[in-house]
């Protein structure tokens, strides 16, 4: 029965109801299906935030937008992206444990949208996807020829077989290693942002030369004013799980306010990662000068950044490092980490527009921190003018426009392949 196929696809639209993708009429319009396990603002994080900004955008420049993901959300926070459909295949359940992302989630994930891209693969032009999970873009490349899209993957990330083995253990993180590595062969359109991550794309044997889009970022090009600056405030804005290190950082300010005790930190986020660094706090006796905010809405976090004195994390792996330029355009400079997975450090210039620890040791993280403290309105004045001299690159217009025209050449060249 009709009403069963719906609830089994997710998308009622495909049975040709009016107003939805199974009209014919909708097909004078090119039709794209993004797709990624997370949805923005139901949780938080660069890569739904950029997936997020692009079904905007490309619904605004006349295409017909799906956004299909897992449901993160219940009955009374129904997504709502204008002139975007979004579809939740199947329930979120518990993303991460402490340790890493679980893996039955994005398996769930994979399966439903190899059925949804088997049942109406055919009625998009365009699967633009992100590469993690695998399981999802396993099933799309597979489908692809027969269903006759073009496949455009965003690589965020590429890890290597190293940091797989410590992610995942020995046996589960070298199979992950070579399921990325399918994935990285299979024929498809990709994009990078970061220098870092594009260099190992092609070092893992994408044929193809990799788009690095030049930015992310939304907000205003000039500086909004702050009243007063609180020289004391710290600022953490980030998810809580283990590779970002938030207990690390508590350590790193534990040691710093030793020697600075009107020091103050507040954490912005959520995570499995969460108790463990209150008992943390607790524990060494910084109730009262580490605060935990949890999820909060973008304006409070972006008022709490601009007031800091500086932006912290502390954070192993980032594929760009988004945060860092949202708290330049305030002025405000950040301390990161440096290490092999990590891309923010190509957004930081130490002395101009934050500090870079050499590791996420106590001594390291408190080092930096003083030195961004003790820089005080010298720093943040140069910090205003480091994104001010590279705001052009640092918005995420350009990068919005390039996929659009990349949409573009690629059903003109699937038109000509018709042919």
């Amino acid at each position: 029965p009709l009403p069963i196929k719906r609830r089994l696809s997710g998308l009622a639209g495909h049975w040709n109801v009016p107003g939805t993708t199974g009209d014919p009429q909708r097909h004078s319009k090119p039709r794209v299906c993004l797709v990624y396990d997370h949805l923005f603002p139901q949780t938080v994080g660069g890569a739904e935030r950029w997936m997020r900004d692009l079904a905007l955008h490309v619904a605004a420049t006349g295409h017909d937008v799906t956004y299909v993901t897992m449901r993160h959300w219940d009955e009374t926070e129904v997504p709502n992206l204008t002139g975007v459909r979004v579809l939740g295949l199947t329930p979120a359940g518990r993303v991460y444990r402490r340790e890493r992302r679980t893996l039955m989630p994005p398996v769930r994930f994979g399966l439903a949208v190899a059925r949804h891209l088997w049942r109406h693969g055919s009625e998009y032009d365009i699967v633009h996807m992100a590469s993690f999970p695998y399981f999802p873009l396993l099933a799309a490349s597979a489908i692809a020829r027969r269903r006759r899209y073009a496949l455009v993957v965003n690589w965020l990330e590429i890890w290597t077989k190293e940091y797989w083995r410590r992610y995942a253990g020995t046996a589960i993180g070298t199979i992950g290693w070579l399921v990325q590595q399918a994935c990285v062969t299979m024929p498809h359109t990709a994009y990078c942002f970061s220098r870092l991550h594009a260099e190992r794309l092609r070092e893992a044997g994408y044929s193809g030369l990799p788009v690095l889009l030049p930015g992310l970022y939304t907000g205003p090009v000039h500086l909004a004013p702050v009243a007063q600056v609180d020289r004391a405030l710290i600022v953490y804005a980030g998810r809580h799980v283990q590779e970002k290190r938030v207990d690390r950082l508590v350590r790193g300010f534990a040691l710093a306010r030793e020697r600075r005790p009107h020091l103050r930190l507040e954490l912005y986020g959520d995570g499995p990662e969460r108790a463990h660094v209150q008992e943390l706090a607790r524990t060494l006796g910084l109730d009262s000068s580490v605060l935990q905010h949890g999820r909060r809405p973008e304006e409070e976090v972006a008022d709490a950044i601009a007031r800091a004195a500086c932006l912290v994390t502390a954070s192993e792996r980032e594929g760009y490092g988004l945060v860092v330029v949202e708290a330049a355009a305030q002025g405000t400079p950040s301390v990161v980490v440096a290490g092999p997975e990590n891309a923010a450090t190509e957004l930081v210039q130490d002395g101009v527009n934050g500090a870079v620890a050499p590791d996420a040791s106590p001594a390291s993280l408190a080092g930096a921190i003083e030195r961004v403290i003790d820089a005080g309105p010298a720093l943040r004045g140069s910090t205003a003018s480091w994104f001010v001299e590279n705001a052009r690159t640092l918005r995420i217009d350009g990068s919005l426009e390039r996929v659009v025209d990349d949409y573009a050449r690629l059903l003109t060249q699937a038109s000509g392949a018709r042919r």
